[in-house]
């Protein structure tokens, strides 16, 4: 079998050269060809060209004013087999787009000349990029090389073969066959388009016959590695070699492979929206009369998506008339069979489509805030894709970022959609998505293996220099989200904050036996979980197909991962030395085989001992850089380590090894500031020291800066990224110019100056506009915050640049004597700041990408300085470590909030720091419970313009002389007005012990401005009108205090007075904090208070560091994410945790733990109790869990500060709490004595303010004794209630009958009730008549009209209750009460099939002979929600697609008096309810007017 296979092989082998070696051949003895034909360019040409060399140079006039008009054709017809080869000469990186080539029927002579080649008609075939069009339409993609990636000194030819086929060459290489049935008489057309602005004719001739020579010259090994690979594969799937392109003259894996025709290819279906015109091969969608029509827009994929496929689109016009924007999405929906609708969130079933920044599920919205990106703020050229996982995930894409999941479940068959809406236009699918990846990797690559460009660097080659030491570097192939630098010595991932995985690299060569390989850590972003991991592998990477990470590998690899060890992507060791996700950046990792075959690791020089045996030898070092470890570098003796990138210890002296010092010496403050003088768009702050860019996510140029003066030989100007945002291409440009800033006209961007400026962009330095050189040895595009760029003019002319202190090497020389430094705060850059010699610039990656430590103000107050919340208003920038706020744009959005809540008789004072008399209106200062952390993450949606309009929680403010509390005027005439605030002026704001508002200006206590504020609250104010900037001038209480002050349990907070004592033991507990060691996808903060789950749904254990005493209660607030299930457990250990290894999940300890889970307790993992206490896996989110053990050593469950009683008996001395962050919940905080617990004593006292006086009678609280916090949306945690929700959405009912204040909104399921701790009855008016609380039901909060009856309803009259059918809802809410003929004891009818609504219902008994006088009552559902009076009806579940059974009811309010009191008049002998007796359970009224409705209540089963 082995010969047989062999020898085919060889045969095949045989086959192959030969086809390879046909296209040289063919033709070759051809002894009656005519003369060559003439290498010139015809002389008419676009209306831009202009020609010299003989007419066979072709040159772009205003290169970096216009883009097209650049076409020139061939001076002749083309001869078969002739290829026309032009060589690019010259390209700007102005533009996107570039050199275009094809042939074409027209004669030049009579030619009207378009503006670009894709215009030609009449028989014209282009390449374009990657793809070949015939007449203007696309009718190949993928094709050959990439054209606009071409650089200057590529050659580039077109060819006729004699077959009448059109062939790409490309330096050389023939792409194959781009198109076949060509007329013969072609003229060949070159479009000097975009960023190619010169190219000369080199030849036009056959190609070379030589066969051998040419292989070797043109194929690389890793392109016949995969020719071979390619031809095995299709030779045993019967393929024929012969039949490929290759045989056609094919040489390249394009060749061999052939390209993707459009046959499959995603298309828009031809059936589409009545305002829809097709083209470009119906690639490209466009609305008619979009400024008369904004609708009517929906066009659908002309096939299903297949998994994994990506569909993508780019935005190509847009209109300004009209709100609302691009919608798109996947529908169930054959477009055969479908009636479009005017919008597609129009369309009730089977859609789920993206609009604006949220997802809306068959027209109704599911996640308010998918993403930081918002559709309605795209700009044309954007790109939008969507995927539908393998797994049924659906995933969207803005400009190739992944924004995860916006749906967990999505059918199978679907199409794509896209609603051209509003704003949008015009649309055209795109194809090659993943071009930017490969193309960012190979540019990697390709500076990795170009010794010649950028600074002077010794060579690097894949086999090592005889001459020099044989030093381990990386391989030049890595991951696609890895570079190589520094010589082959440094990896790191360029974009560490956008991605976690696609770092590994491998060592250059297989590692000798003993021979450590050691990297430093140089970089670590704290965004993600997980670091580096380390190891070896057997695979070559020169032909290795680097996985995501390396632990996907499933053979011939051992990785340390974490604390343990692993073998082809399986677990060998669990509990392995150090854990590498403790590291930080200066730590070192390392590996070495032993002459025995073992392998060890090493962490900081100590050996962990030995991981692994009998591995084999010739092995090479792998580095994954995963998830927070960002950047390392190869350790050795032979040379001195670059500094950390993170260092930057006392100003320019230090920056580098030898890198130039300032003038001044480095003890000196540098007077280099960024001049008053800027672009448009550019702000100045800080003294002159920082540089942003405003409205940095609709405007992307115009903010060039420079520096104050000129730089002396040998200075240093260096600048930190501190911001970057993710929504354009391209990033920070920066260079120097002769010009002084008093004579610049300042540009959109510094590469449109065309005289004595230099600049660095990308990779590429440019003089006066055009580029001298490309790859120089860094790449400004691919740096992220917290890098920082020198630039250095040297005594001798040469200009230096710095990346993190790293000389670059020259970049250019002969620059004049006085140039001045320029950064363009260009695309993805959006604010620097100069570095200079007065102190340590923090530079580490911060995830929010917000300026921290910078810039700190000293505080002149003791203690720990106030900051504040990095959550602001969009118009806000913070600055000097969240001391300083500055609003950049427009007179509002500037509010921003205090750092933390403010303690009682605390004072949070800021100055006035800038005025700008241009606007009305000052300074808004107040108090308020809106906490900050729980915005939504992008600043564009979730905060009110200004303060006066934040009313999502209760805000006291002062606005003028003017108190609010949500807006509504409580005082006038209160102190000094704001409206006089300038300059120098001091503001504070203090929440007294007493409960008042004070406002304090300059000092000076104004008085009490408010009464009865929340205890929770945070300082907020707003930089509105004139005030622009503020600086905070006030200091929290000193720490050392609070940590000697113990909390007491007996606060003011208890009502029960003395008698009620605590144990001695309790009066000073331990203070609890989280223990450093936990789960692997845990992060600590806020001093171990708080932990949070970020990744996945597991591996979230935490344990206290502290045991817990007796008789002390320890307790965290939970915060929930619903996209998973489960959710959090927690409980007790009986052993330390310090060596404790972590498991996925609690349940697998199996070791003196007791553990609370769902409703259940188990003692090493076996249960021993059954409902116990609520279901944890319904707590909504804000729910106050606490563990404790009393005195007996029984462990008792708090829930809101109820005890549910003993869990477990026996608890050993001493036990730690843990908590197991498993599913929806993903943070917990643990309550100290500065967060009372929610519906605890304290969390009464705090609410009691905000609660309605009805909600207390006779000392009586009524069921909402304990409410969710109002910004929780119980929805998202109780699945009870989302599916009453549900199916009130539905009923189609006008949301203003609703109330807006959703903490009036009430599940009284089973799991919900017992977390309120709610009774089962109630007493409610004058005189008190008892109510039961409709268990079962979910009740939604009416909106109560504010008449003069209506408080004395609350607090007066009774509650009871109404079943009522589906139909008569409606009208009973249009009438705001019920109304004889409601009562649906006279309508009872069998259950019909499903409606056209997704329910359906009984029909009304509307006999007219039938008269209905009365309105029947019961104080309790378990009589009203009888189904004679409710009829249920039938529905479908439109997320789960089952079908359930609803009924509906009123909560009503019933005037004293106005009813009757009876007995049940259906007949039953058995207690309905055992508070009411069966002959006062019907309450019979006549009266109009005499009932309020007060919520509506839906029960489904």
């Amino acid at each position: 079998m082995q010969r047989g296979s062999l020898g085919m092989f060889k045969c095949f082998m045989f086959d192959i050269n030969d086809v390879l070696l046909s296209t040289a051949v063919s033709g070759v003895v051809n002894t009656g060809r005519p003369l060559k034909m003439a290498a010139e360019l015809h002389p008419r040409s676009g209306k831009l060209i202009g020609l010299s060399n003989s007419n066979r140079t072709a040159r772009r006039n205003q290169p970096v004013q216009e883009f097209n008009h650049g076409l020139v054709l061939s001076k002749e017809p083309l001869r078969d087999r002739d290829v026309f080869t032009v060589r690019i000469d010259k390209k700007v990186n102005s533009w996107s787009g570039s050199i275009e080539i094809g042939v074409t029927a027209l004669d030049p002579a009579t030619l009207d000349f378009p503006s670009s080649a894709t215009g030609l008609k009449g028989g014209s075939w282009i390449v374009s990029g990657c793809s070949v069009l015939r007449d203007g339409r696309s009718v190949l993609e993928e094709y050959g090389r990439d054209l606009d990636q071409l650089a200057e000194g590529d050659r580039v030819g077109i060819q006729r073969s004699s077959r009448g086929e059109l062939h790409l060459w490309v330096n050389g290489q023939d792409c194959g066959a781009a198109a076949s049935g060509l007329p013969p008489k072609l003229w060949a057309v070159v479009d000097l388009y975009g960023k190619c602005t010169q190219v000369t004719v080199v030849s036009c001739e056959p190609p070379p016959p030589s066969s051998s020579s040419f292989l070797s010259s043109v194929l690389t090994e890793h392109q016949l590695f995969d020719v071979f690979n390619n031809a095995i594969v299709s030779f045993y799937h019967g393929g024929n070699a012969n039949n490929s392109p290759a045989s056609n003259g094919g040489l390249g894996p394009g060749a061999l492979t052939g390209g993707m025709t459009t046959n499959d290819a995603l298309l828009f279906h031809e059936k589409c929206g009545t305002l829809i015109k097709l083209s470009n091969n119906n690639k490209t969608a466009e609305r008619r009369r979009p400024l008369d029509e904004f609708n009517n827009g929906v066009v659908m994929t002309n096939r299903p998506l297949r998994h994994n496929e990506m569909f993508e689109i780019r935005i190509d016009k847009l209109v300004d008339k009209w709100s609302g924007s691009i919608e798109i999405g996947v529908t169930t929906h054959n477009p055969n069979n479908l009636d479009y609708p005017a919008t597609m969130t129009n369309l009730r079933s089977g859609t789920i489509m993206m609009s604006g920044c949220g997802i809306l599920t068959n027209g109704k919205g599911t996640r308010r805030e998918y993403c930081e990106f918002s559709l309605d703020e795209l700009q044309e050229g954007d790109h939008i894709g969507l995927m539908r996982k393998a797994s049924g995930a659906l995933h969207f894409y803005i400009n190739g970022i992944d924004q995860g999941v916006a749906a967990a479940q999505t059918p199978g068959v679907v199409y794509g959609v896209v609603d051209l809406y509003g704003m949008a236009v015009k649309v055209t699918i795109v194809h090659n998505h993943n071009h930017s990846d490969r193309l960012r990797r190979n540019n990697a690559i390709m500076r990795a293996l170009s010794p010649d460009v950028g600074r002077p660097r010794p060579s690097l080659s894949l086999t090592p220099d005889p001459e020099g030491p044989d030093r381990l570097l990386f391989h030049p192939n890595c991951g696609q989200k890895a570079a190589i630098i520094s010589d082959g010595r440094t990896a790191l991932r360029p974009h560490a904050t956008d991605d976690f995985n696609h770092g590994v690299v491998l060592s250059s060569r297989p590692l000798r036996s003993n021979e450590v390989f050691q990297v430093r850590i140089d970089k670590m972003v704290d965004k993600w979980a997980g670091s580096i991991e380390i190891g070896v592998t057997t695979h070559n990477p020169a032909y290795l197909q680097l996985p995501s990470t390396m632990t996907n590998l499933r053979s011939g690899t051992w990785m340390m991962t974490g604390n343990g060890v692993m073998h082809n992507g399986t677990t060998i060791l669990d509990e392995y030395g150090h854990n590498l996700d403790r590291l930080k950046a200066g730590d070192t990792v390392g590996v070495v085989r032993k002459e025995d075959g073992s392998l060890h690791f090493f962490v900081n020089g100590v050996a962990q001992g030995p991981a692994a045996w009998n591995v084999p030898p010739s092995v090479y070092a792998v580095v994954d850089l995963y998830g927070q470890a960002a950047q390392a570098t190869i350790m050795d003796d032979m040379v001195d380590l670059p500094p950390l990138p993170e260092d930057s210890s006392e100003g320019p002296m230090v920056m580098s090894p030898g890198s130039p010092c300032s003038v001044g010496g480095a003890t000196t403050t540098s007077d280099l500031r960024f001049h008053q003088l800027h672009g448009t768009n550019a702000v100045i702050t800080n003294g002159g020291r920082t540089a942003l860019r405003q409205n940095c996510r609709s405007e992307f140029n115009d903010a060039i800066v420079i520096s104050n003066r000129c730089l002396r030989d040998g200075e240093l100007f260096e600048i930190v990224i501190q911001k970057m945002v993710d929504r354009w291409s391209g990033s920070i440009e920066a260079g120097v110019t002769a010009i002084r800033p008093e004579e610049l006209e300042f540009p959109n961007t510094m590469t449109d100056i065309d005289y004595d400026t230099w600049m660095l962009s990308g990779t590429a330095i440019m003089q006066d506009g055009n580029t001298m050189r490309n790859n120089y040895g860094c790449d400004l595009d691919s740096l992220t915050t917290g890098s920082r760029i020198g630039m250095m003019r040297s005594a001798s002319g040469d200009l230096h640049y710095y990346i993190n202190g790293v000389d670059q090497g020259v970049a250019c020389s002969g620059l004049p004597p006085e140039v001045y430094a320029v950064i363009d705060l260009y695309g993805q850059c959006v604010q620097v700041s100069i570095t200079s010699s007065s102190g340590p610039l923090d530079n580490s990656l911060c995830t929010s990408n917000i300026t921290e430590k910078s810039f700190p103000i000293h505080s002149p107050v003791a203690g720990v300085a106030h900051r504040l919340h990095s959550k602001h208003g969009k118009n806000v920038v913070l600055l000097g470590e969240g001391c300083q706020a500055v609003r950049v744009g427009g007179y509002a959005h500037g509010i921003v909030f205090s750092a933390k809540e403010l303690k009682a008789d605390e004072l949070f004072e800021v100055r006035i720091d800038e005025v700008d008399e241009q606007w009305c209106g000052s300074l808004h200062i107040g108090l308020t419970t809106l906490a900050p952390p729980e915005l939504p993450s992008c600043p564009l949606s979730g905060l009110s313009p200004s303060l006066p309009h934040l009313r999502t929680k209760v805000t006291w403010l002062l606005c003028g002389s003017e108190v609010l509390r949500n807006g509504v005027l409580q005082r006038q005439n209160y102190g000094c007005s704001l409206d006089r605030l300038t300059v120098g002026n001091r503001v504070g704001v203090k929440r007294c012990s007493d409960d008042t508002m004070h406002i304090f200006i300059d000092g000076e206590d104004m008085g009490p401005a408010a009464t009865a504020v929340a205890k929770n609250v945070f300082a907020v104010l707003d930089l509105y009108g004139r005030i622009t900037a503020v600086s905070i001038v006030s200091s929290s209480l000193m720490e050392e205090v609070e940590s000697i002050k113990a909390p007491s349990l007996s606060s003011d907070s208890c009502s029960e007075g003395e008698e009620d004592i605590t144990p001695p033991c309790a009066l000073v507990p331990t203070i609890m904090a989280f223990l450093e060691n936990h789960g692997k996808n845990i992060q600590l903060s806020n001093q171990n208070l708080t932990a949070a789950r970020v990744s996945s749904y597991n591996q979230g254990l935490l344990v206290t560091a502290q045991p817990l005493a007796r008789q002390q209660l320890f307790q965290v607030i939970d915060r929930l994410n619903p996209s998973w299930t489960s959710s959090l457990s927690l409980g007790v250990i009986g052993h330390s945790p310090d060596r404790l290894n972590f498991p996925s999940t609690a349940c697998c300890l199996k070791r003196s733990t007791w553990l609370l889970q769902r409703d259940s307790v188990f003692h090493n993992s076996l249960k021993i109790c059954e409902n116990y206490g609520p279901n944890l896996d319904t707590c909504p989110e804000g729910t106050v869990l606490g563990l404790l053990v009393d005195t007996n050593s029984c462990l008792h469950l708090y829930v809101n500060g109820m005890d549910q009683g003993v869990a477990a008996q026996d608890i050993p001395s001493p036990c730690y709490p843990f908590i197991d962050l498993y599913g929806q919940c993903e943070q917990v905080t643990i309550v100290t004595n500065n967060v009372p617990a929610v519906g605890g004593e304290s969390g009464e006292t705090r609410c009691q303010g905000d609660m309605e006086k009805a909600d207390m009678v006779d000392g009586i609280k009524e069921s909402v004794c304990w409410t969710p916090p109002p910004e929780v949306n119980p929805n998202k945690t109780c699945e009870y209630q989302a599916l009453c929700s549900r199916f009130k959405d539905l009923l189609t009912l006008p949301d203003g009958y609703f109330s807006e204040d959703a903490k009036y909104n009430l599940c009284y399921c089973e799991s919900c009730h017992k977390l309120r701790g709610d009774e089962a009855y109630y007493k409610r008016g004058e005189p008190p008549r008892d109510y039961a609380l409709p268990f079962g039901w979910c009740r939604f909060a009416l909106r109560i009209k504010p008449h003069c009856e209506v408080s004395n309803a609350l607090k007066k009259w009774h509650i009871a209750y109404h079943g009522t059918s589906v139909g008569a809802l409606r009208r009973t809410l249009d009438h705001s009460q019920l109304l004889p003929g409601t009562s649906s004891v006279f309508s009872v009818s069998p259950v019909k099939v499903e409606g056209p609504n997704g329910y359906s219902e009984p029909e009304e008994n509307m006999s007219p002979g039938r008269e209905v006088p009365r309105v029947r009552l019961s104080p309790t559902m378990r009589y009203s929600g009888l189904e004679i009076f409710a009829p249920k009806v039938q529905f479908r579940d439109p997320r789960s697609h089952r079908c359930h059974q609803a009924q509906v009811g009123f909560q009503v309010c019933v005037r004293p008096g106005s009813y009757k009191v009876g007995p049940q008049t259906l007949g039953h002998s058995e207690p309905l309810d055992p508070r009411f007796s069966n002959s006062e359970i019907e309450w019979i009224t006549k009266e109009q007017g005499g009932t309020l409705l007060y919520g509506l209540l839906v029960r489904i089963e």
